[in-house]
């Protein structure tokens, strides 16, 4: 069997870290984020700023948009900004019945301030019904706009639990989202490319 060989970065020996760095050092951060919901009969569903007919809402302080809080949730982790329970908690009237696309501005204006930019970002939502993928187009759409990045940076997926657990029992529904930043100015050829649609 060949030999396995490690390599450490900065020429650094095993046991001895690295040197911290501060965030303006960091050009290029990745975060990830969850949501989930129950449906609630009462309310309409919304998805990524979308409404999505023949379906139940789902319940939350705010408009309970999945997409958009699991989004945020990733941006938040990727800029060192904490949670977006932390942010917009469900303690605070102000948050209460929210459009989520609200908060997702304001999370974006956060980044920005922080020198940061997205890239990308892309969404698996867990859920027997409604079947995502008519919808994703629109729900690529209406988030570009908010991320300030082309339509096809946002990546929309649906799927099935296959009958398992709760989301099996259409009790609810549950979102990831991976966001990729990097830093204002440091736009290459790639990245001013993938944010103008190319």
């Amino acid at each position: 069997m060949p030999e396995t060989r490690l390599t450490w970065r900065c020429g650094s020996s095993p046991g001895v870290r690295a040197p911290e760095r501060t965030r303006a050092e960091i050009p290029v951060r990745v975060g990830v984020g969850y949501d989930s919901h129950r449906f609630d009969h009462s309310r309409s569903l919304v998805l990524g700023g979308v409404k999505i007919p023949a379906s139940p809402g789902l319940s939350g302080h705010s408009d309970g948009d999945a997409v958009a809080h699991a989004i945020i949730d990733a941006l938040l982790g990727a800029a060192g900004l904490g949670t977006i329970g932390g942010r917009f908690p469900d303690t605070e009237p102000e948050w209460e019945n929210s459009d989520s696309l609200d908060l997702l501005e304001r999370t974006i204006r956060w980044v920005e301030e922080r020198n940061y930019q997205v890239v990308n970002v892309d969404v698996t939502v867990v859920a027997e019904a409604p079947r995502i993928s008519p919808h994703a187009a629109a729900m690529s759409d209406m988030l570009s706009r908010y991320l300030h990045i082309a339509p096809n940076a946002v990546s929309i997926k649906g799927k099935s639990n296959e009958g398992m657990g709760w989301i099996g029992r259409s009790e609810g529904l549950a979102v990831t989202a991976v966001a990729l930043l990097d830093q204002i100015g440091d736009i290459d050829a790639l990245h001013a490319s993938i944010r103008a649609g190319g």
